[in-house]
């Protein structure tokens, strides 16, 4: 079904890292039944995790290729299994907390390879929907199985573990460090600066606004929806596993609708879809909403991925946005709680829809006016795009080094002649390759 070509490392890598997310609800669940914890204190847990890997994304964003993939990649497994680990093993809060921020920190720096990595590919946008497809089927398979195993806190924190450790085999296949990379190409600014900037904003609130929902689904569907643990376990497993099937469209679809439709219209139906699951008060219209809202999540997200992969190929946006999502991410669990218990649940719902309706606008702009690179390589657009691209995929030069053509492109001018040179017939030789020590 996929190419010889697919990049299962980076897949992996993906999964590993984006895996700590992906179970906040049942991790920040379990930390508030299993420890002597409360719902607010527990859900700061969550946000101190992934507040750390979002800290990781900003800190080596432009350290990858020095340092090197595969070193990276295996720092922040051994930081997740060590983490993750710790947290899963002990009792003591403090110890779960610490466990939880150096694990966050570990899952942070597997992600930010794997973004660098991804966005480097043909088919940047392919990867991402490949990665989302494997986290999303590894969370669901958890949120099955979890409940069947016992209470304790540790669970989902195990898991993680265990995916990391894991994946770390994998990690063999990577690069290691850059050493042709000349200081000044090493120290260029991205492109696309002010595109770049208004997609990591963007990010941070759209990001902010599903994970507050997600931080409290559990709650809703318990305590407003009617349902059990193993009930709700089910459901939201259902809705994972509809957002397989949001990847899978993703992926069919492809580039046939550009980015901007997706993005806009895709982030318009999300903010109706949270404002439903928030005022559910039954299992039918909780199980709809979760369901139609996880459907369309991921596929918005792989197409925001592929977006800001194409601004830089080095993947120093595809880093840097990433973080900004962890940022609001992390904020998302204590901004939930906070707005529900200031205007219940359904209130809540629709100050998120709000707020998505908002940033919908940017994002959707960025999406048209930022063309991102071509395809395939070597392809050159008539207007805009890498104008260099041929020479850079026939010369191995460094794609962060060919020169970006905007918006303030020069126009080609052609200049008449009136009567072609004739040149010297035997000052020229025949086509095709030379031989060793020919003329």
């Amino acid at each position: 079904m996929f190419a010889r070509t697919t990049p299962w490392p980076l897949v992996a890598l993906f999964t590993a890292g984006y895996l700590a997310p992906y179970l906040l609800p049942t991790t920040v669940g379990r930390l508030d039944s299993g420890l002597p914890l409360t719902a607010t204190q527990a859900g700061a847990v969550g946000s101190a995790l992934l507040l750390s890997s979002a800290t990781a994304g900003f800190l080596l964003a432009s350290r990858v290729e020095r340092v090197g993939a595969r070193g990276l990649a295996r720092l922040g497994l051994a930081l997740a299994v060590l983490g993750y680990g710790t947290a899963a093993l002990t009792g003591s809060v403090p110890a779960v907390v610490a466990g939880a921020v150096v694990g966050g920190f570990g899952s942070g720096t597997a992600t930010t390879v794997a973004a660098t990595r991804i966005a480097a590919e043909r088919d940047p946008h392919r990867a991402s929907t490949l990665g989302l497809l494997s986290v999303s089927a590894l969370a669901a398979a958890v949120y099955l199985t979890v409940p069947h195993l016992g209470s304790g806190h540790g669970l989902p924190l195990a898991a993680i573990a265990l995916t990391a450790l894991a994946v770390w085999p994998l990690t063999g296949r990577l690069p290691g460090p850059t050493r042709d990379v000349t200081a000044g190409h090493d120290r260029a600014p991205a492109p696309h600066r002010r595109s770049g900037l208004v997609l990591a904003a963007a990010m941070v609130c759209w990001s902010l606004a599903q994970n507050s929902l997600w931080g409290v689904s559990g709650r809703i569907g318990l305590e407003q929806a009617g349902l059990g643990e193993t009930a709700l376990g089910a459901v939201l497993a259902a809705a994972l596993g509809a957002g397989l099937v949001g990847v899978l469209a993703a992926g069919a679809l492809g580039a046939r609708l550009g980015r901007a439709v997706p993005v806009g219209a895709g982030t318009v139906l999300i903010a109706g879809c949270i404002a439903l699951t928030a005022s559910a008060t039954g299992p039918a219209s909780f199980t709809a909403g979760e369901i139609a809202w996880n459907a369309l999540y991921p596929v918005v997200l792989s197409y925001l991925i592929g977006l800001a992969a194409s601004l830089d190929p080095r993947g120093r946006w595809a880093v840097l946005v990433g973080s900004a999502s962890s940022l609001g991410t992390a904020a998302g669990p204590l901004t939930g709680s906070v707005l529900s218990a200031q205007a219940g649940f359904g209130g809540m719902g629709l100050v998120l829809g709000a707020g998505l309706l908002l940033v919908a606008a940017p994002m959707t702009a960025v999406a048209v006016h930022t063309g991102g690179r071509p395809l395939l390589p070597g392809a050159v657009r008539r207007r805009g795009g890498h104008a260099a691209a041929v020479v850079a995929a026939q010369t191995g030069t460094p794609s962060g080094a060919v020169p970006e053509v905007g918006a303030h492109e020069q126009p080609v001018v052609e200049i008449a002649v009136e009567a072609p040179a004739v040149p010297d017939q035997d000052a020229y030789g025949t086509a095709g390759p030379r031989q060793p020590g020919a003329l």
